[in-house]
């Protein structure tokens, strides 16, 4: 992917999740852009990111989300929901590359912004 931004997209509207994200992408030196409407997505897509990290539990219109994504050259998808909202959120596991629970996130989130998503 070396026609990719080193930009990662974050569609996270979680208050603490955007802070922990935050912070760990200013220690890891990997900048991210927040996007919380789909204007903003549209946006965030123009200049192809490395990948999008989207919180699958957030109430996003995840149809437009992912027709978004699609529109964008189809960057990688890094999805994360909970244990308890893993059956609401499956519909859209499929259009991720990979879906982590937040426990997940929390623990990979370094690797990942460094090295991202295996597709």
């Amino acid at each position: 992917m070396t026609d990719a931004d080193p930009r990662v997209v974050a569609v996270v509207r979680d208050l603490f999740f955007v802070a922990r994200i935050r912070e760990t992408a200013r220690l890891t030196g990997v900048p991210v852009e927040f996007a919380r409407t789909p204007a903003d997505v549209a946006t965030a897509l123009a200049v192809r990111p490395r990948f999008v990290l989207v919180d699958l539990t957030a109430g996003f219109d995840y149809a437009a989300l992912f027709d978004a994504v699609a529109l964008a050259g189809r960057p990688p998808v890094l999805g994360f929901t909970t244990h308890a909202m893993a059956g609401q959120t499956q519909p859209w596991h499929a259009r991720c590359e990979r879906v982590v629970t937040k426990e997940t996130l929390t623990q990979e989130l370094p690797t990942l912004l460094r090295e991202g998503v295996a597709a």
